[in-house]
């Protein structure tokens, strides 16, 4: 019974508990139970939060019996980023610095999958401060690819990916500042999605990055990103960068998936070297079935994309550098040296030293660099002009295309360990995703089948503008129902079992 639970989308629980062939109670325990069995090898959940997963399933089950109409994912378990404030909760972002901190506070998208009835889980591992590519930056040990557990499960929302792969939840939420929504999905052959920028509220999120940090929906199909999306989604006065506007139809997008009479392009700078083979055939193979399947494709030429690797690289870090300085050992979270023969500034310098990671301190130190004075112009300043240069690109090929598409990372997963002492390669990882969170537009990533030459995922990304993240669901929904169509089953189902 258990099985059959955890193999169902997160459409199909919602429609089983609304109906009363299952309880809310019953999917919950069926996906902890899961979780005790494979987490331990894959350790995808930093906290599980069992107790208060189950009174949330209760209360769903009480919800339904008074007769009272439920939410489309109400009582459906979810795997929470561990970068969200959850009341009560412990949120660490996969850092010594907040170990044991526990939120007095709700972030604003963990109160929307409340009001929802949605069941958090509990809170998954991801790198340190969302910085990295592989989730091995944690300061709580890396996770594994349930496709292969010596794989990585893609960075900086590995945690929430490979609870999505391995079944131990049917949703999961991320966040993507340079892609880390996007390429844990593709290497873990998952669906993600990363909403235009400010249409998924960032108040109660750990900010790495705020100009280009985004929340959004990780789920095993494009329907169930949508529902997740919709829920989390729309404005919220408690955040400056929130867009005021209506939520796209995004739901109706991907239930009512097409791509004849769309024009799809294809960027010339999105392949080319260090693109693993088997990623560009089945890249390629994806691009003839959107031409099968009605759409056009359109060749794009936008040369600042080769600069967008360079600028995010500037952006990413001054901004990590000015955020990550209220952590100081005096407000909350970890205090070193405090034995009265130190000062409150040696407090904080020994506090960062013990509490920061290897990564998050050479980020501050390139950020602190770039935004010093006599070198501001020279880097942040011309990373931004670079940033202006890569939206025009986006906004002259979108008065040719409906949409982009393009492969999601240039390579499958990679070791654990491969790269780890090679920061480059490892920021190559996101080579694709990038120009979008610059750009601030709307992106998906979604299997497009397994690499010849290991048998490895490989994503699709799509690509739309800003506020018309429907016309990923819509693409995404004909792409992902054309695959299934011509393999018989979902492409997550070659996993190999754990």
């Amino acid at each position: 019974m258990t099985d059959n639970i955890i193999k169902l989308t997160a459409a199909q629980i919602a429609e089983k508990i609304a109906s009363g062939e299952l309880t809310a109670v019953a999917v919950t325990e069926a996906h902890l139970a899961r979780i005790e069995a494979v987490d331990e090898k894959v350790h995808a959940f930093l906290h599980v939060d069992r107790e208060g997963a189950l009174a949330q399933a209760r209360a769903v089950d009480e919800k339904r019996a008074r007769g009272e109409k439920l939410g489309p994912l109400a009582g459906v378990p979810l795997a929470l980023k561990d970068i969200f404030t959850t009341e009560g909760v412990p949120t660490t972002v996969g850092s010594k610095i907040l170990e044991g901190w526990i939120p007095p506070y709700d972030a604003t998208l963990t109160k929307r999958l409340k009001a929802a009835d949605v069941v958090i889980l509990g809170k998954t591992n991801m790198d340190e401060f969302a910085m990295g590519s592989s989730t091995e930056n944690s300061a709580y040990g890396p996770t594994g690819n349930p496709w292969d557990l010596t794989k990585i499960p893609g960075g900086s929302g590995g945690g929430s990916s490979a609870a999505l792969a391995s079944y131990e939840a049917p949703l999961a939420i991320g966040t993507d500042t340079g892609g880390s929504i996007r390429q844990p999905a593709a290497v873990t052959g998952t669906v993600g999605v990363k909403p235009t920028y400010g249409a998924v509220s960032r108040f109660g999120m750990v900010a790495f990055s705020s100009s280009l940090d985004q929340g959004g929906p990780c789920a095993r199909t494009v329907l169930d990103a949508a529902l997740l999306h919709e829920v989390i989604a729309g404005h919220d006065p408690m955040d400056s960068t929130s867009v005021d506007a209506p939520v796209p139809p995004v739901v109706e997008a991907a239930r009512n998936g097409g791509v004849a009479g769309m024009r799809v392009g294809v960027v010339k700078q999105f392949r080319g070297e260090g693109y693993q083979a088997g990623v560009i055939q089945r890249f390629d193979e994806s691009v003839e079935l959107l031409k099968e399947l009605g759409a056009e494709i359109v060749e794009l030429d936008c040369p600042s994309f080769d600069l967008a690797l360079s600028a995010y690289y500037l952006i990413a870090p001054s901004e990590c550098s000015s955020n990550l300085a209220r952590f100081d050992g005096l407000r909350y979270g970890l205090r070193t040296g405090d034995d009265g023969s130190h000062s409150a500034e040696e407090v904080t310098s020994l506090t960062r030293e013990a509490g920061f990671g290897p990564e998050v301190k050479r980020r501050i130190m390139l950020g602190t660099y770039a935004l010093s004075s006599g070198y501001y112009d020279a880097y942040y300043g011309s990373a931004q002009k670079v940033r202006t240069l890569i939206t025009r690109d986006f906004e002259k090929a979108f008065e040719q295309v409906d949409v982009i598409v393009s492969p999601t990372t240039p390579t499958t997963a990679f070791a654990i360990g491969e790269r780890a002492d090679d920061p480059m390669a490892m920021y190559l990882a996101d080579l694709c995703t990038i120009p979008t969170n610059l750009a601030g537009n709307a992106a998906m990533s979604l299997p497009c089948g397994l690499a010849p030459e290991d048998n490895l995922p490989v994503g699709l990304q799509i690509i739309a503008p800003a506020m018309r993240d429907d016309r990923l669901y819509k693409v995404g929904a004909a792409v992902e129902a054309a695959f299934v169509e011509k393999w018989g089953h979902p492409l997550l189902e070659e996993a190999p079992s754990l």
